[in-house]
């Protein structure tokens, strides 16, 4: 299983001060040193936290790959064609959200994320589509050719008990066994940290995770190396105890 560590929190701290530092660059080679398989980062349209040159300068510089996450959008599009990132994931994003709320409706705009999918994958860019555990919205994703999916676990990670807990994770393994059965990359993510990802490490089809605030959190305390070295483990521990 691989882990996409998402960067956007050292930037949030960065911007709210204006200053040159933290560095989310140096986070990011930071990362990729001490076991990140990949540096994950949202470009949203209000810019609040990752910027323009964030991007550019992270994408030049890792020697892994960046995963850009964007919305459904014209100048992102553009974007992402300009910096020629591996992987693009396409999420739903509002203005007033404090973080992505709710996986992306591609079967209410099926045609334009088809047309995303199409434009991004012609230029050699891998696409995710970032959506719930819900089988309409995953068999939409299929039939428009995304080649990947990631599956939204903020209801999971935000459940209010152990009962809803358990429901939202069977929506979770029961959406990553559908997916994978139609052929889609399984990724996963949100609201994940060490107290709640060995049950979503254990759903066999699933295939990297993101994770971000959790271990940009944990490095406050233990830094980012060890906050990695954390979560890798518990993740690793939970799949070999399948």
């Amino acid at each position: 299983m691989l882990l996409g560590v998402n960067i956007d929190h050292v930037a949030t701290l960065r911007n709210a001060r204006g200053t040159s530092y933290p560095s989310p660059l140096e986070a990011a080679l930071l990362a990729e040193t001490h076991g990140a398989d990949y540096i994950t980062l949202h470009l949203r349209e209000d810019r609040r936290h990752i910027k323009d040159d964030d991007v550019a300068q992270i994408a030049r510089a890792v020697r892994t790959h960046i995963n850009l996450e964007m919305a459904l959008t014209e100048e992102m599009l553009e974007h992402a064609l300009r910096v020629r990132p591996k992987e693009v994931c396409i999420v739903p994003e509002k203005r007033q959200e404090i973080t992505t709320e709710g996986g992306l409706d591609v079967l209410g705009q099926q045609q334009k994320t088809a047309d995303f999918t199409r434009i991004l994958s012609e230029a050699g860019i891998r696409v995710s589509l970032f959506i719930d555990a819900d089988e309409a919205q995953i068999q939409a994703a299929s039939d428009i050719g995304a080649p990947a999916v990631e599956l939204h676990t903020g209801a999971y990670a935000d459940a209010a008990d152990a009962a809803e807990r358990r429901q939202r994770l069977a929506q979770i393994e029961e959406g990553a066994y559908f997916a994978s059965e139609r052929g889609l990359i399984v990724n996963a993510g949100h609201g994940l940290n060490i107290h709640n990802v060995a049950p979503i490490a254990k759903i066999l089809p699933i295939a990297e995770l993101n994770i971000g605030h959790a271990l940009i959190a944990q490095a406050l305390f233990l830094g980012l190396p060890a906050a990695i070295v954390q979560m890798k483990e518990v993740m690793f521990r939970a799949r070999l105890s399948i």
